[in-house]
């Protein structure tokens, strides 16, 4: 069965920094896009970065110049290294991955559980 699991949030102090990780397992025979998404007490999940499977990366408006996605294809792991936190950065952040399992080979979108990062002013 896949699965992604998150980990590195935390609690840091404005300005901060924290890198948080998404790794895929199970039976994998490709993964397209990942992502980070978060959401804010009260708020939508809104998009914070996206990277192709080739490697390009998108940023929200918010966290550019302050976040960076990466991944390790052979690892099948995403990486958000966030600096310069804000207040305003404090949510849950979930992964997202376009992953296409060995069986059933039906491509589909999977999540991971959340991991909470909170920003002291």
């Amino acid at each position: 069965q896949v699965q992604l699991v998150e980990s590195g949030g935390g609690l840091v102090q404005a300005g901060g920094s924290l890198r948080l990780s998404c790794a895929a397992s199970g039976w994998i025979f490709s993964i397209n896009g990942m992502g980070w998404y978060r959401q804010a007490p009260g708020k939508q999940r809104e998009l914070v970065a996206v990277i192709t499977s080739g490697g390009s990366p998108y940023y929200a408006d918010s966290v550019k110049g302050r976040f960076t996605i990466s991944r390790d294809n052979a690892k099948n792991t995403a990486y958000l290294q966030m600096n310069n936190l804000k207040p305003e950065d404090t949510a849950d952040y979930y992964c997202n991955a376009g992953i296409r399992p060995i069986r059933p080979f039906t491509a589909g979108d999977y999540w991971g559980q959340g991991t909470q990062v909170t920003v002291s002013s």
